[in-house]
């Protein structure tokens, strides 16, 4: 599904890419991140659709022919190993097939993870100074 197109430089132009049925998907992906990190900010990163908190990376996601790849880190991925089994999850990153039903439950429950890891980080490194 993927295509030789130039490199997105918004959620919005890598969303409109896609055949409208995973359009809505990728939309409601995007949505369910916003709302579990509304302080988050949107970039491309990795020619991806990217969330970043405190100027971290916090979760990337992507369409592929059979799957939506969610990327919260190792350790997102860690924390939710056994949910994310059934998926295939490795070590950074697990598949949400299409013939299934997305679980944006659990995907809202490990961006608030990572919301909490990211915000500890930054006030870690802001202690340092």
């Amino acid at each position: 599904m993927e295509t030789k197109q130039a490199v997105p430089e918004t959620i919005d132009e890598y969303i409109a890419r896609f055949p409208p049925d995973v359009q809505e998907i990728l939309q409601k992906v995007r949505l369910t991140i916003r709302e579990a990190a509304p302080e988050a900010e949107e970039t491309i990163s990795y020619q991806m659709p990217t969330f970043t908190l405190k100027g971290r990376g916090l979760v990337y996601f992507g369409a592929h022919k059979k799957h939506i790849g969610f990327y919260p880190t190792p350790t997102g991925i860690a924390e939710f190993k056994e949910e994310l089994a059934i998926y295939g999850a490795g070590k950074g990153t697990t598949q949400f097939p299409f013939d299934k039903p997305i679980p944006y439950d659990l995907i809202t429950r490990i961006v608030q993870f990572r919301v909490k890891e990211n915000l500890a980080k930054a006030a870690a490194k802001g202690k340092k100074k």
